[in-house]
């Protein structure tokens, strides 16, 4: 179940929002010496440290504001439509395989909590959208509650930003991020901590824009 303040990214409300793409060039993150780059998606895309340049100039803003000693660590931005698909079917089929008794729209619902699908313009698939964390001055991730990238599955929905099956220092450190993110313009999928979007069909719905500034960027 979906607790009724949590919108998905699939829901016909956010689907509605029109798209005026505004041409903002997807740039290099790793271009900006104030942020640091994971290199785990690094195999998996070419374009996994790219981002709007606007949504760029906002994550260094983000950085400006952290306390002394911590750092964003970029996860991944640009997601190719061709990557977004394998990876909707993939954990579809995780979901089908667990839950057999589970309707198609169940599992559809289901999977959108996790991963947007492909067909709807997916935020990554804009450049819009960024996967990060906070990383201390020793280069330790700050204990976030769960990994990047948990499924509700495997988390018991500790996934979801205001979880509270997390511990307090858990809590206090996506404070840090959430108030920080929230402070420069972002908006967060409230079922993934670590997913953050700038000027995406989400972003403009949570925003109550005319239209989002972002369509595909493939």
């Amino acid at each position: 179940m979906v607790p009724e303040k949590i919108i998905l990214i699939s829901d016909p409300r956010v689907l509605k929002v029109p798209i005026q793409d505004n041409r903002d060039p997807l740039i290099d993150l790793a271009s900006f010496s104030e942020l640091k780059i994971d290199q785990r998606k690094s195999k998996v895309s070419q374009s996994f440290s790219k981002i709007r340049t606007s949504a760029a100039l906002k994550l260094i803003e983000v950085q400006n504001s952290l306390s002394q000693g911590l750092h964003l660590l970029i996860i991944e931005g640009h997601r190719p439509l061709s990557l977004q698909k394998e990876y909707s079917e993939a954990y579809s089929e995780e979901l089908k395989k667990k839950h057999s008794d589970w309707t198609s729209e169940e599992i559809y619902q289901e999977a959108s909590k996790y991963v947007a699908p492909p067909e709807i313009i997916p935020p990554h698939s804009t450049g819009g959208a960024v996967d990060l964390t906070i990383i201390a001055a020793n280069g330790q991730e700050l204990a976030m509650g769960t990994r990047v990238n948990a499924s509700p599955e495997e988390s018991k929905n500790a996934c979801f930003t205001e979880a509270k099956n997390i511990s307090k220092q858990a809590q206090r450190n996506r404070k840090i991020l959430v108030d920080t993110m929230l402070k420069n313009g972002f908006i967060n999928y409230p079922t993934e901590w670590w997913h953050w979007s700038y000027g995406d069909r989400y972003w403009a719905y949570c925003m109550k824009e005319k239209y989002a500034l972002f369509g595909s960027s493939n």
